[in-house]
């Protein structure tokens, strides 16, 4: 005979029938946390209320460590897209699992020792590799060659640059300019520093993203268009390689023909 069903009979036998008994084990485990609670809130000034408030705090903690941090601007040094007292929402994960900073990104960076102390916010314009310089004859401001059309974020009347400058980001760097160039203090103001006045991107706190205070002055802080056709570095190398490679074998094609009629 089946042992496992003998038991299984015997337990059917003995429930009343018609009836159903509700799981000891889960009522014991509610009970348990609502004591866990309540005993905590016994012995913390304003009960239950002050537990949840403090819950919520260090909720917000670990969200403005690692996760979101909001920061108020300063200066108007970013302005027209970005005004003194606007408070933003700084993304620190935007560069933790994927692609680093691109040409564009508003980020705020520790300039601790680069700019001087504290926090900075400024827009991203060359990243590693980049030739970035100023100015072309239509006085705007070239990245691998490429001109390009800043008008949508400057503050108006401001030129591109005043201050002429021919640089190459290194690898692991960032070129950095704010949006009100009159009134900024930025990589061009830093060229003859340790650093060239290049940021690293170790130094970068995270992505601008929102702008969330006050209301009314409430968006997102979109990727402009205006870098979307610079080519990357290793791409103008690779075309300025393959046109250097042309023209040797271009003059020694020419060579060879001028010596061969030489020698008729």
């Amino acid at each position: 005979m089946d042992t496992e069903t003998q038991h299984t009979e015997r337990d059917r036998s003995s429930r009343p029938s018609g009836s159903e008994q509700p799981s000891e084990p889960e009522g014991q485990e509610g009970r348990s946390r609502s004591a866990f609670t309540g005993w905590i809130a016994q012995w913390v000034p304003g009960g239950r209320i002050t537990v949840a408030l403090l819950a919520l705090l260090m909720f917000l903690l670990l969200l403005s460590t690692f996760v979101l941090q909001p920061f108020q601007i300063p200066s108007g040094s970013m302005e027209r897209g970005l005004r003194i007292g606007d408070r933003v929402l700084v993304n620190k994960l935007a560069y933790r699992f994927g692609d680093g900073p691109q040409r564009g990104d508003v980020v705020v960076f520790d300039g601790t020792g680069l700019f001087g102390h504290g926090d900075y916010i400024k827009r991203v314009v060359g990243v590693g590799g980049d030739h970035v310089v100023c100015c072309d004859t239509e006085g705007r401001v070239q990245v691998n060659g490429q001109p390009v059309d800043e008008s949508a974020f400057l503050y108006p009347g401001d030129r591109p640059s005043t201050v002429p400058f021919d640089v190459v980001v290194p690898d692991g760097a960032l070129f950095v300019l704010g949006d009100h160039r009159s009134a900024s203090s930025d990589s061009r103001d830093h060229l003859g520093s340790p650093g060239g006045g290049m940021i690293p991107v170790d130094e970068v706190i995270g992505r601008a993203d929102w702008i969330v205070w006050p209301f009314g002055h409430a968006t997102h802080l979109d990727l402009p268009d205006a870098y979307g056709r610079v080519p990357d570095a290793e791409a103008v190398g690779d075309a300025a390689g393959d046109a250097a490679g042309g023209a040797r074998r271009s003059g020694g094609a020419g060579a060879a023909r001028g010596s061969g009629g030489a020698d008729g």
